[in-house]
């Protein structure tokens, strides 16, 4: 019960987060796959023109980027067809797999994936955020609190993770980011 008042307690923290450049959780900026490409296709650097996901020759980095900026513009079909390319057992992957699943309103198949996340990754703060989104969504603040301890105790206090999870219980809604 202490630990549940404690972390209520935190969502009432302040909000102020460290989010910059360097941080792998800051949103991603737009570039030619979500500025000039239409749905269905993606930026590839080498050919300088939008191709179809199967088709990009960009290297597993830049494709990921790619995966997260698609997801964040709603463009899960691009971004699931991205994820097909990168291995299937990556905790980003997983992740991101569980990010869409979760937009499409399907909680059983989002926090599979968010699990085999965090079991491939226990410090994944972003799948253990998303999976308290998730719970908040559902109505399961319980479930989602012990998320949000996992991430503050694994030192993601003044993270992405912990402001939106920390924001998600309090508005009762998860973040598209």
């Amino acid at each position: 019960m202490r630990l549940v008042l404690a972390l209520i307690l935190c969502v009432q923290c302040s909000n102020a987060h460290a989010v910059g450049d360097e941080d792998d959780y800051a949103p991603p900026r737009p570039s030619e796959t979500t500025r000039d490409c239409a749905d269905g296709t993606v930026w590839d650097a080498e050919r300088e023109s939008c191709v179809d996901p199967d088709e990009t020759t960009n290297d597993r980095k830049t494709m990921m980027r790619d995966v997260r900026e698609l997801a964040y513009a709603g463009r899960y079909q691009d971004a699931a067809a991205l994820l097909d390319r990168l291995p299937h057992n990556d905790p980003f992957v997983l992740t991101y797999r569980g990010f869409i699943a979760r937009k499409h309103g399907d909680q059983i198949s989002a926090n599979k994936y968010y699990t085999a996340a965090i079991t491939a990754d226990p410090d994944n703060l972003l799948a253990r955020s998303y999976m308290g989104q998730g719970f908040v969504e559902a109505g399961r603040l319980d479930a989602a609190l012990i998320q949000l301890s996992e991430i503050l105790k694994r030192g993601g206090r003044e993270t992405w993770p912990a402001f939106s999870l920390r924001s998600a219980l309090k508005s009762g809604k998860g973040f598209n980011y």
